[in-house]
């Protein structure tokens, strides 16, 4: 038999269980847009001198798309804020080699780990025809937040584009549908390196 009284704990009970609810969804809502605060930013720390200018190890001697060994050398590893020239990714093998019927993730010129990935392996994103339009339209590859591979890839104050291992890649130029990372192609014409592949 219900007394008034055990009603009312009952009820107490739920209200609790339910706050707490709640309590958790907001933090995890909270934890979700901290995620979202993107581009991921750090200190200049990371671009500090090492081995090989501000990486511990060369380029690869195996780059993709034929790009030029020298020009990725000194891009990557010895400048952080020079450029390949406006448009030169459309003059390597890259559109004529890549198959756009499937993701294509770009690696690391020094490391081989994986910086991004384009289109998205769920579905969602842009495809493959608006990604090439954008860089089309800018001269460069241009990635959003979502094709970031975010473990790998930091941005400085400035707006440097860096991977985690000092590898120079480009600068996040943001525009009215969001960050864009304006992006060296010989800067991610990397092959996977083996660890990668395992």
């Amino acid at each position: 038999k219900m007394t008034f009284l055990s009603l009312f704990r009952k009820k107490e009970t739920q209200d609790g269980a339910n706050a707490l609810v709640d309590h958790e969804d907001d933090t995890k809502q909270q934890d979700r847009q901290q995620e979202q605060q993107l581009p991921v930013v750090v200190d200049d720390s990371v671009m500090r001198p090492k081995l090989h200018g501000t990486s511990a190890v060369p380029i690869q001697a195996d780059l993709e798309w034929s790009v030029d060994q020298k020009l990725a050398d000194r891009i990557c590893n010895y400048n952080r804020h020079s450029a390949e020239h406006f448009g030169y990714f459309t003059k390597t093998k890259f559109l004529s080699k890549v198959n756009q019927n499937k993701p294509l993730t770009f690696y690391d010129s020094n490391t081989g780990k994986p910086l991004f990935q384009i289109p998205q392996p769920n579905g969602g994103g842009r495809t493959w025809k608006e990604f090439i339009k954008e860089s089309k339209s800018h001269g460069w590859p241009s990635f959003r937040d979502d094709e970031v591979i975010w473990s790998n890839v930091r941005c400085l104050k400035n707006g440097e584009c860096v991977s985690l291992n000092g590898t120079h890649l480009g600068h996040n130029l943001p525009d009215k549908t969001g960050n864009r990372y304006c992006i060296n192609l010989v800067s991610i014409a990397g092959r996977p390196s083996s660890s990668q592949q395992e």
